[in-house]
């Protein structure tokens, strides 16, 4: 008897998978945000990155180097300074108004030319955290070097004794936003094959279709590959969608390398990440609690991929269990080939190692998915 999963069979089940999907106005809308303004705002409201923080001045002293100050807080690290008074400086941070606000006071250049070492007061939102902490760095450092400035008379470092030639690779201009922008797309790749591949479970439990399915001439085999293969090709063609029109038409980002090399990538991943959903979606009785599980897995996986932390500063047995994570080798072969424009040769090992995690999680799906059903092996 052939026990080779039959291409018709495939084919009937994918599509009653995918119009069940088209039933399901929330997880449609789920689809389209995450790959679409999920992945813009990534890339262009990034909260460790200062973007014109807003800032007024209390100007006391009126004088050119009070003026020279906040003519020097520009874009894009921070808005246009509004002149404000010292009552309305309160308000406004107590409105959420400002981030940021300095205090120059009376006689500040005076004091400056005399040699003294007057205190300017900078008060700070500490509510916006990240902003706070970064701004006030920078804002710090752009009032020294233009006291410094004015003092001399003119503007010029001393040189060093070293000079370091520094030279960015792959990212030229520093833009986070093309860090975050194709790194979003990666991370929500993981989590809709999770989430559609166990919600695809779970709705046959909860609509009592699977008992209808197994009155078919069906086998457990075939009823799992149906859904990876449907949902896979969902979260593929999404992933692709976003990529291009996203990525690299509305925010401009070059994708270097091959998207045949990535979308093969894609493949093997979902192979492995939609078997982890139907998992998870055999362990859950309900969607909540589904949810919920799904958290638990979900937060380790991304946070220790490598995708928002690089995995050298990790200890070195969190590195090793990770290596069991499919995502590790999906950053890696991601990042390699959309960043860096790299070839088959070098992402070779993380294809293979998204093939034997895939066919493991599946072989292990399938054994629960028969043992839940009463089938035999």
């Amino acid at each position: 008897m052939n026990r080779f999963p039959r291409p018709s069979t495939l084919l009937r089940l994918g599509q009653k998978e995918l119009l069940q999907l088209a039933r399901d106005p929330l997880l449609l809308v789920l689809v389209i945000y995450t790959f679409t303004f999920a992945i813009y705002s990534a890339a262009t409201a990034l909260p460790e990155t200062l973007h014109r923080a807003t800032v007024s001045i209390v100007d006391e002293d009126h004088s050119p180097l009070s003026r020279r100050i906040a003519d020097a807080l520009q874009a894009p690290y921070f808005s246009e300074p509004d002149l404000v008074s010292h009552r309305q400086m309160d308000a406004r941070l107590d409105a959420g108004l400002d981030i940021f606000a300095l205090n120059i006071p009376p006689d500040f250049q005076a004091d400056v030319l005399a040699g003294e070492q007057p205190a300017l007061q900078l008060n700070v939102d500490a509510t916006r955290m990240s902003q706070a902490f970064a701004g006030s760095g920078y804002l710090q450092q752009i009032v020294r070097d233009e006291i410094a400035a004015f003092v001399k008379g003119y503007r010029a470092g001393e040189a060093p004794a070293v000079d370091l030639a520094l030279r960015a690779r792959f990212n030229p201009q520093l833009d986070p936003g093309w860090f975050g922008g194709i790194i979003e797309t990666i991370s929500n790749v993981t989590l809709l094959a999770l989430v559609l591949g166990g919600a695809s479970l779970i709705r046959e439990k909860e609509h009592g279709t699977l008992e209808h399915l197994l009155s078919l001439p069906v086998r457990p085999s075939e009823i799992l590959l149906s859904k990876i293969l449907s949902m896979g090709l969902i979260v593929l063609a999404a992933a692709l969608f976003a990529l291009e029109v996203i990525v690299e038409g509305v925010l401009a980002v070059p994708v270097r390398g091959s998207l045949l090399l990535f979308g093969t990538g894609t493949v093997l991943h979902l192979l492995a990440t939609t078997s982890l959903g139907i998992l998870l979606g055999l362990l859950a009785p309900s969607m909540p609690r589904f949810g919920l599980l799904t958290i638990l897995v979900l937060l380790p996986l991304q946070m220790l991929s490598g995708g928002m932390t690089p995995r050298e500063s990790m200890p070195e047995w969190i590195q090793m269990v990770m290596l069991a994570a499919p995502n590790t080798h999906y950053v890696a072969l991601a990042e390699a080939v959309l960043f860096r424009g790299a070839g088959w040769e070098l992402v070779a090992p993380q294809l293979l190692a998204l093939l034997a995690i895939g066919s493991a999680l599946f072989a292990l799906a399938l054994v629960r998915f028969r043992s839940s059903l009463g089938h035999a092996a």
